[in-house]
């Protein structure tokens, strides 16, 4: 199964850096958090990647096309003119890089990405979260289900629209926050049928507005609660708080050796 991954945004609210680099070539302990969330999934098996990329897209494809170069050590041999590579480790992956657009809106970029997907479900995510979620037990629910699409929600500090939801998983709507709600929020780690294709338009259809609101009319939508840890790398202060982790030796979506 295929993972899609929404790397194409602005990260207006991360401006401090995200002004030089796209928000997931942002790095924490020394590697992007585009990395760090590819890795999540290869642990689990799942190495074939489809990356929306938008704003400053050449930075993503250089580091991809130099990959040995930056998790490398090298040698130079400047008078005949070649690079040794030592210690090279090559992951398992299939990456590939797809210009959705400058300014296109989330659910543009999914659709923009489909002829890379074939008629087969695939998984979803932001380029800016990680998590401990468990993949598989996440996918096992979504074909339990059999409704087009499964969003994992998460429990957090509240600056995100809220999401009604049954006691069967079944999301109903949509909507603003307001003082007296829970925070369960949409954490990203999507999986979704091809059938979502019917409900994305153009370049400016927003993926968390009107077709995930449709998909929880027509009882197509389902939630994943993850009760472990996520965090998405929204502002400066996220990123010191993912590093902190990081560096202390206790990063807890460091799943792999």
């Amino acid at each position: 199964m295929k993972v899609v991954i929404l790397a194409g945004g602005l990260g207006t609210r991360i401006s401090e850096e995200s002004h030089l680099r796209p928000k997931p070539m942002i790095e924490i302990g020394g590697k992007p958090i585009l990395w760090h969330i590819m890795k999540i999934y290869s642990y689990y098996g799942f190495n074939e990647f489809v990356i929306c990329l938008g704003y400053k897209q050449h930075i993503v494809k250089e580091f991809f096309a130099n990959y040995f170069l930056h998790m490398s050590d090298v040698t130079f041999d400047l008078e005949k003119n070649e690079m040794m590579v030592h210690n090279n480790f090559s992951e398992h992956w299939k990456v590939t890089l797809v210009d959705t657009g400058y300014s296109t809106m989330t659910g543009g970029r999914v659709k923009r990405v489909r002829h890379y997907l074939g008629e087969e479900p695939f998984m979803l995510t932001y380029g800016d979260g990680v998590s401990t979620v468990d993949i598989p037990a996440l996918l096992r629910f979504h074909e339990k289900h059999g409704k087009i699409a499964t969003i994992t929600t998460v429990n957090v500090g509240q600056r995100f629209g809220v999401i009604n939801i049954e006691s069967d998983g079944t999301i109903t709507s949509f909507r603003e926050k307001a003082k007296e709600d829970g925070t369960v929020i949409n954490g990203g780690f999507m999986v979704m049928n091809p059938g979502i294709f019917d409900y994305l338009e153009g370049d400016e259809t927003v993926l968390e507005k009107e077709p995930l609101e449709r998909l929880a009319m027509d009882g197509q939508l389902m939630a994943y609660h993850h009760q472990g840890f996520w965090k998405c790398m929204d502002t400066q202060r996220d990123k010191q708080s993912l590093e902190k982790m990081w560096d202390s030796g206790e990063a807890p979506w460091k799943l792999w050796d």
